[in-house]
């Protein structure tokens, strides 16, 4: 029982889930700040309402409350563009592309994969090695 648990814990998945984690709350903690202290009042300097909390309509003696709706949809919208900005143009700009002749489309999910991959680097699928075009 105590030996699965131990392949369990030290499969790579699983710790690199962990990492993942731990990095995405310490990055969620870098764009609340940005949020609060430096988005938040530059919507207050051109709107004039920094909190649109109290936004509210009244139909037929019931009370809709939308505006925190609002501020979870701005502080959406501003994460995902952080993340996007910060953390994923630059990796794919990181990222090795290889050339053309190298690599091949997935038949599965249409990735560029390298043209001797047996499985497909992104959704895992079995694909048949093709050889390498005659050199010119």
């Amino acid at each position: 029982m105590l030996a699965g648990f131990k392949k369990f814990i030290l499969r790579g998945n699983v710790v690199e889930l962990a990492v993942a984690v731990v990095v995405g709350a310490a990055f969620g903690a870098i764009v609340t700040a940005l949020v609060a202290d430096i988005i938040t009042p530059i919507i207050a300097a051109i709107g004039g309402k920094p909190d649109f909390s109290n936004l509210a309509f009244t139909i037929n003696g019931s009370r809709f409350t939308y505006g925190h709706f609002v501020n979870a949809v701005i502080s959406f919208l501003i994460v995902a563009a952080a993340i996007y900005f910060l953390v994923v143009a630059p990796l794919e700009r990181l990222r090795p592309k290889p050339p053309d002749d190298a690599s091949r489309m997935c038949p599965e999910c249409t990735s560029r994969i390298p043209r001797e991959a047996r499985r497909c680097m992104y959704c895992t699928s079995v694909v048949t090695p093709t050889p390498a075009p005659p050199a010119r």
